[in-house]
């Protein structure tokens, strides 16, 4: 019988996670809520860090440049504010703390790659990621036809009002 912390564990973890490792190059699909307003915000860099890799706390720490500064995020895999997370390249790396590319750019920071099955690394089927991700398109499409139903709705106020206004100019002319 596990025991209520592992219970708890189990509980948060999401069903599958992508197999990330250090020296992978990523994008994180990151829910990022601003007032009332949702939307999904791509992180995109060198993986430079991994802990905890088999718990539900298990965490990677991504880095970019960012208008010629340095930019580290760290992401929890298991948190629902992570969408997705997609590795587009595998460098070989023997260590898992990759602190020296903090100090290396340009050619320096350049990593051996290595080949590897894109399809097979990525292909992680998370149906409520997926739904949530869905639910939040349709949230945008929805936003954008109100927009344009009030847009239109103004254009038609304002081609009405220039009518009465070119009616009212041909009668002052007559």
């Amino acid at each position: 019988m596990p025991n209520v912390i592992q219970q708890i564990n189990a509980k948060y973890r999401k069903p599958a996670v992508v197999d990330v490792r250090s020296g992978d190059t990523v994008k994180v699909h990151q829910k990022i809520r601003e007032g009332s307003k949702e939307r999904v915000q791509i992180f995109q860099g060198l993986v430079i860090r991994t802990d905890m890799k088999g718990g539900h706390m298990s965490r990677i720490t991504v880095r970019r440049i960012a208008s010629g500064v340095g930019v580290e995020k760290s992401f929890l895999l298991n948190s629902p504010l992570v969408m997705q997370v997609e590795v587009t390249k595998r460098s070989k790396v023997r260590r898992n703390y990759l602190s020296y590319m903090r100090d290396r750019t340009g050619k320096a920071a350049r990593m051996t790659g290595l080949d590897f099955d894109k399809r097979a690394v990525n292909s992680i089927h998370d149906e409520a990621a997926e739904v949530e991700e869905a639910k939040l398109k349709e949230q945008v499409a929805a936003e954008a036809t109100a927009k344009a139903e009030v847009a239109e709705a103004e254009q038609a106020e304002l081609d009405a009002k220039a009518e009465a206004v070119q009616a009212s100019h041909d009668e002052a002319k007559a």
